[in-house]
């Protein structure tokens, strides 16, 4: 499979996402662009930024829905890694598909701030016309109320203005939809009331502040807990709306429902931390709880044995598989005593214990995970059977360097396996 094919096969996968102002060929075209770029990046021989910038483009062809990142993110994960390894057993498989997930990140938080920036310029744009509106409504009353009408009725954004007593004067229907409050009970209650106890917070606080004259404006992202119980993320501009003598004659607020693209930055930030396999944390959230770890902390580094005779017999499906199982198994086992379990590679899985009671506690927690993955695992209807060498490090106090205890760890797993691995350790803890 060629770059060609892959952009075709990444103009279908968007198919039908937005009506982009481009033709199929110049689709095609821009994305054979970035996929030449992209690919590159997934072999290594260009910069992991180089996906940001991809998704970037791809916002500004009009590219703006959610569902054109988790797209374009199976093609960099899966089609993109056929394209330069399309052989499963090649050494280099497993370090491309590495970087592809590296890559896909990178691209999924371009996506995410193009849209953020899309979003929050047409906010800009739509409170500088309406600041504008209101402020020209002293000079030229008739004129620019009309204007101020016309842009409050039909923006697809919330608006609405409060009295110096914090009471509502108007809302526009946009804004009553996102608060899910009819906009015609709102004038006259105060927005104490009309947010209610679980709503009153930071954005209040800084409410309170502008009607005592302290601050003209602020703008914050808060969390909205609608009538009926749903939860909303909400982009709030205020700003004091000032006559000649400079006495606030109101106040006006813009709003808007930023909780598609919570969700997805959320989802996205998920999919970069998690191995995708398994679901497990993958590395980079492994070495992040690692670092702000609380000592004590006990660390157990498992290789499988055996796996590769797995993949050799059944086939990487049927090894997918069992992955699959081993994580859950080790997730049912660890967080049942409030550890981390993680992949980290192939076949590799690591294990976290903060507040660690000791090696007594580290060395009964590697026995359980012996004992939890010496069970066969049924696939397709043949018992399957693999073991772990593991290698345990308890730890007084957090390593400054990271890099030495994982050492540790490593150099524990492999003194088990070269003792027969697949097997409680004997004795004590590797202890650092």
């Amino acid at each position: 499979m060629g770059v060609r094919e892959l952009a075709v096969r990444w103009a279908d996968a968007l198919d039908g996402v937005v009506a982009p102002t481009l033709t199929r060929t110049q689709i095609e075209g821009l994305l054979a662009e970035l996929g030449e770029i992209l690919a590159a990046a997934v072999r290594g021989t260009a910069d992991l930024r180089v996906a940001n910038e991809a998704a970037i483009v791809l916002v500004a062809a009009n590219y703006r829905d959610p569902v054109a990142v988790s797209r374009s993110i199976a093609v960099i994960c899966h089609d993109m890694v056929e394209l330069i390894c399309p052989d499963r057993s090649d050494a280099d498989y497993e370090s491309v598909r590495d970087r592809a997930v590296l890559v896909a990140a990178e691209f999924a938080a371009g996506f995410t701030g193009a849209l953020r920036a899309a979003a929050l310029g047409e906010q800009e744009t739509t409170m500088g016309a309406a600041l504008a509106a209101a402020q020209q409504a002293e000079a030229r009353r008739q004129l620019s109320e009309a204007r101020f009408q016309a842009v409050f009725a039909g923006a697809s954004i919330g608006i609405g203005t409060l009295n110096t007593r914090g009471e509502v004067l108007d809302v526009n229907a946009a804004f009553a939809e996102m608060l899910g409050i009819p906009a015609e009970t709102m004038p006259g209650r105060s927005v104490a009331e009309l947010l209610g106890p679980v709503n009153i917070g930071y954005a209040f606080e800084q409410l309170q502040r502008m009607l005592a004259g302290e601050i003209d404006r602020f703008r914050v992202e808060t969390e909205y807990v609608r009538p009926d119980g749903g939860l909303a993320y909400i982009d709030l501009s205020m700003s004091a709306v000032r006559d000649s003598a400079g006495r606030i004659r109101f106040l006006i607020g813009v709003a808007v429902d930023v909780t598609e693209r919570k969700q997805l930055a959320d989802r996205l930030w998920h999919d970069a931390n998690h191995d995708s396999l398994t679901g497990l944390p993958n590395r980079v959230l492994f070495f992040d709880r690692l670092s702000n770890a609380t000592a004590p902390l006990g660390v157990c580094y498992l290789d499988l044995d055996g796996f590769k005779a797995v993949n050799d017999e059944w086939g990487h499906t049927v090894g997918d598989r069992v992955l699959h199982d081993v994580a859950q198994r080790l997730r049912a086992t660890v967080e049942s005593i409030g550890g981390l379990a993680a992949r980290i590679g192939g076949d590799e899985f690591i294990v976290l214990i903060e507040k660690c009671k000791g090696e007594h506690q580290l060395s009964a927690i590697s026995r359980r995970l012996h004992t939890t993955l010496a069970a066969p695992i049924e696939v397709a209807g043949h018992p399957v059977v693999v073991g772990a060498s593991i290698g345990t490090v308890f730890v007084q106090d957090r390593p400054a360097a990271v890099d030495e205890l994982m050492h540790s760890v490593d150099t524990a797993m492999y003194r088990n396996k070269s003792g027969g691995g697949n097997r409680p350790p004997r004795g004590p803890c590797y202890r650092i």
